[in-house]
């Protein structure tokens, strides 16, 4: 890509967990990766889902998945604006579609966080979990994709 800037993507947590543990799955992963290095990026919401998966031990998590995006200064917080539109989303989502705040999953609050995220900075969101990005798409604008895109 010369002269240009790299398309951003960002992997949700499933990409993550499904390449741990599944074979197809992970060359299907290192592919995409590959391909998609340069525009590469991590939210660190998934960063916090990962850690919080692995209990106790963490230090390959650390070192291998989450340290290159941490030395190449590739991790994306959620924002104010991120968090602000967290509680509009919920709120929308209650009065449109009756839906019951103490029974919204974690997971369904950190995708909102990651949705926004990526749409602050421009990043493609590629996640498994269509249902619930489409969910939240019909609040606010961004863009997601199954994984695994074919990149150009």
């Amino acid at each position: 890509m010369t002269g240009s800037t790299p398309r951003k993507y960002v992997l949700d947590t499933n990409c993550f967990v499904d390449a741990s543990r599944d074979p197809d799955a992970r060359v299907a992963f290192d592919t995409f990766c590959a391909q998609a290095a340069p525009g590469l990026h991590l939210s660190a919401v998934v960063a916090a889902e990962l850690r919080a998966g692995t209990g106790q031990d963490s230090s390959t998590l650390e070192r291998v998945v989450l340290g290159p995006y941490v030395r190449r200064g590739r991790v994306i917080p959620p924002s104010s604006k991120a968090w602000a539109a967290l509680g509009r989303t919920l709120a929308t989502l209650v009065r449109r579609e009756g839906l019951v705040l103490a029974e919204v999953r974690r997971s369904f609050v950190f995708d909102i966080l990651i949705a926004y995220s990526c749409r602050e900075v421009g990043a493609v969101l590629v996640s498994a979990n269509k249902r619930d990005l489409a969910r939240i798409s019909r609040v606010f604008t961004f863009e997601f994709v199954a994984p695994y895109p074919t990149l150009s």
